[in-house]
């Protein structure tokens, strides 16, 4: 049973940046996508960003939401078992809770929440305008 951690969320003004973090344990990671999605209030959760499984893509293709392209970066460190969000360039509509999600490898253009099998807790990022 894969079980993932978030942490690194927080209140930053427009215009800041953050970096989340997200540990996995009880899987093998570099088996798994990892992604990022948001949810704000009143909202559906929405796709971010997406990491490919390395032992399938290689470890080297990503995908984003068109609104966050530009701005924010996944990566992960195979070693640590874990994915980061850099998220640059903040804006209010940014505010939202952050969950990272992991599946066994997809297609990165297949991006409903539906297809991953396992959720973290979630960490809130507060864009203050």
């Amino acid at each position: 049973q894969v079980q993932l951690v978030e942490s690194g969320g927080g209140l930053v003004q427009a215009g800041g940046s953050l970096r989340l973090s997200c540990a996995s344990s009880g899987g093998t990671f570099s088996n798994y996508d990892m992604a990022w999605f948001r949810q704000a209030p009143g909202k559906e959760r929405e796709f971010a960003a997406a990491s490919a499984a390395p032992s399938t893509w290689g470890g080297r293709s990503t995908n984003y939401a068109d609104s966050v392209k530009g701005r924010f970066t996944i990566s992960r460190d195979n070693a640590k078992n874990t994915v980061y969000l850099q998220m640059n360039s903040l804006k209010a509509e940014d505010t939202a809770l952050y969950y990272c999600a992991a599946r066994p490898s997809q297609p990165l253009i297949v991006i409903t929440p539906q297809t991953y099998d396992y959720w973290g807790q979630g960490t809130q990022v507060t864009v203050s305008s």
